[in-house]
């Protein structure tokens, strides 16, 4: 999935109502908001207070996505990696994992060519391997985590 750079906490919140399904009507129904205020939180209008983290973290369940993580540990100089539940791996899943990681890692490739064909990389173009690279480092990093999560001896003598 592409992602723009979120430069702020206004722009994660747009972010997460436009992958939001149903977009902001059903948000709003998710967190038990009219419309309207919905939209005052959401959008800082009329002096209101802005969404919570766990209004933001509970429409993120749903959206299947992780702005906010993204944008917080960003702002850390960090990266987000999500971890998963246990018992919920297999192997499926786990080279599920694996592709999408390497296909990471061909896109911070890709990223880095492009930006050698004229000799120079620009600042954007750091930009661009930089967060390339972050999404890879964190996938490859929950692969090798589930990984040895799936595999690892547990209590009940496996």
């Amino acid at each position: 999935m592409k992602r723009s750079v979120l430069a702020n906490r206004k722009d994660v919140v747009s972010a997460v109502i436009c992958a939001y399904p149903g977009g902001r009507l059903y948000a709003a129904a998710e967190l038990g908001m009219t419309i309207k205020k919905f939209d005052n939180q959401a959008y800082e209008n009329a002096g209101s207070r802005p969404l919570t983290d766990d209004h933001i973290h509970r429409l993120e369940q749903v959206a299947g996505t992780t702005f906010l993580p993204d944008y917080v540990s960003g702002l850390y100089g960090g990266m987000f990696v999500p971890l998963t539940m246990p018992g919920t791996l297999d192997n499926i899943d786990l080279y599920s994992r694996s592709v999408k990681a390497a296909a990471k890692r061909g896109l911070v490739d890709q990223i880095i060519s492009k930006a050698l064909d004229d000799g120079v990389i620009e600042a954007g173009e750091a930009e661009a391997i930089i967060k390339a690279l972050m999404h890879y480092m964190s996938a490859r990093y929950a692969e090798v985590l589930a990984t040895i999560q799936l595999h690892s001896k547990t209590t009940e003598g496996r």
